[in-house]
């Protein structure tokens, strides 16, 4: 008995050692990574290329221009793009994945259930740039003559394309969030007289919101990042407006689609790692906020984190 027990012991703390080693070569291979891209990038910080600092990308003129005569590398253009496809993304994604998450979770029978998660998940398999291509060929047209835009590629059907594939993410992690609210929080308001569809509404969406906050930054990570959809389908214009019937253009976009036609070592270099290193604090903050916005949450509603 005492050498089974001492034989799973070893075997538990090897185990542990070996997961372990697993999380720490991910973790080091991210943060290599972030360390190489902020390294080409770190020039900017002294000012030794082409007279390009740190603030310069921010201010004045507000413009992309980086094969000019005089080349302007102003990234507010682009942040402003990025966040407004973003936008646009999560508010057509989130009310239709949480509303499909509710219905799986809540009212579909099994039989239902079986086939309608598959199918939405199936969404998140998608090359992107095949959701790209059918939003260029098939969608694009149809919106700017339904809604009478001047153009066809414009932040809005950007936007739409780039909702068809955050919405399974939001879906699964929401889904998978109702799923694990106990059974008993159903049954104590059913037994206190409320319907099912205000048991789904007041008690098993507000358990589940930690869950349900998290996919949705989980989605926003997963927009702001996105590259293909967004070069495909956005018309790829650096124009500071709020107006999602123009033209936009992501920073994730422009890395791909300048970085490899630029000349190594150039002020244009310099500025596509920079956008990289932006990208990468960008979305390293939002998980932070959304692990923040998690926690406090679960604090406010079960009493532990």
């Amino acid at each position: 008995m005492n050498a089974n027990i001492r034989w799973r012991r070893r075997l538990d703390t090897a185990a542990e050692k070996i997961i372990f080693g697993f999380a720490f070569v991910a973790i080091a291979i991210i943060f290599l990574i972030f360390v190489y891209v902020a390294r080409e990038a770190l020039p900017i910080a002294t000012g030794s290329v082409e007279g390009i600092t740190l603030v310069s990308p921010f201010t004045a003129p507000f413009s992309w221009q980086p094969v000019s005569g005089a080349p302007k590398y102003n990234v507010v253009p682009l942040i402003v793009g990025t966040l407004k496809i973003t936008l646009i993304a999560l508010l057509i994604a989130t009310p239709l994945a949480l509303a499909a998450a509710l219905y799986t979770a809540e009212f579909a029978p099994g039989s239902s259930r079986e086939w309608i998660k598959p199918a939405i998940e199936m969404l998140a398999g998608i090359p992107s740039v095949v959701m790209g291509f059918f939003v260029l060929i098939v969608l694009a047209s149809w919106i700017q003559s339904t809604l009478g835009l001047d153009f066809r590629l414009n932040a809005l059907t950007a936007g739409i394309g780039l909702a068809l594939a955050v919405l399974p993410i939001i879906y699964t992690v929401s889904e998978d969030a109702l799923t694990a609210v106990p059974p008993h929080y159903r049954e104590a308001s059913l037994a206190l007289g409320a319907s099912k569809s205000q048991t789904a509404l007041r008690v098993v969406l507000p358990a589940a919101m930690p869950g349900v906050g998290a996919a949705i930054v989980l989605g926003f990570g997963r927009a702001i990042g996105e590259t293909m959809i967004v070069l495909m389908v956005s018309g790829n214009a650096a124009i500071l407006s709020l107006d999602p019937g123009l033209p936009a253009r992501t920073l994730s976009a422009t890395v791909a689609a300048e970085l490899g036609e630029v000349v190594f070592g150039s002020g244009h270099y310099r500025v596509l790692f920079f956008i990289g290193t932006l990208l990468f604090i960008i979305t390293s903050l939002l998980n932070w906020a959304g692990d923040r916005f998690k926690r406090s949450l679960r604090i406010r509603l079960f009493g532990s984190a």
